[in-house]
């Protein structure tokens, strides 16, 4: 699962719940090397028939913009998923906090005996669309998870609101 509970206990001795929620990334930095590095080998093989004539010089800029390109969209991609939703729960208050890639970072705060966890089965924007609500307004947690963890997530939750 890409989200992680913890307890923690302040300076004063009160505890708290944190839930940690990132991307999950299919393909690891060690991965990523490994994949631009194959890439260029196995572009270069084709070449070795065409080395010394100018129809390499022909081949290469394509190639080379292939490369690039390539490392340029899974960096992007890289970049966008370094999202980490932070959500502190404790008996007086609850603070969600999100990460985002360019360094903006949004909080939301409200007392946890006013919010309500919901789920839209259908209707938002995705399938198991997750709010939270309360305070001033409704946000979204876990945007980036898969339909059946936010529903585990909804149950877990709850039960960790319902306990503050």
């Amino acid at each position: 699962m890409p989200y992680e509970w913890l307890e923690t206990q302040n300076e004063d001795g009160r505890r708290a719940k944190e839930l940690h929620l990132w991307p999950y990334r299919s393909l690891p930095k060690k991965g990523f090397v490994w994949f631009v590095g194959g890439t260029i080998v196995t572009i270069s093989v084709p070449l070795f028939a065409v080395i010394g004539t100018a129809v390499l010089w022909g081949l290469l800029p394509f190639l080379a913009l292939a490369v690039w390109a390539l490392w340029a969209a899974l960096n992007r991609s890289y970049r966008d998923g370094e999202i980490l939703e932070e959500l502190v729960i404790r008996s007086e208050t609850v603070n969600l906090t999100r990460h985002d890639p360019n360094g903006r970072k949004r909080d939301w705060e409200a007392n946890p005996y006013w919010i309500r966890v919901e789920m839209h089965p259908k209707g938002g924007p995705v399938e198991n669309y997750l709010t939270l609500s309360g305070g001033a307004r409704v946000v979204e947690i876990g945007a980036f998870l898969t339909p059946p963890e936010r529903q585990q997530l909804y149950g877990e939750l709850i039960d960790a609101i319902k306990s503050a």
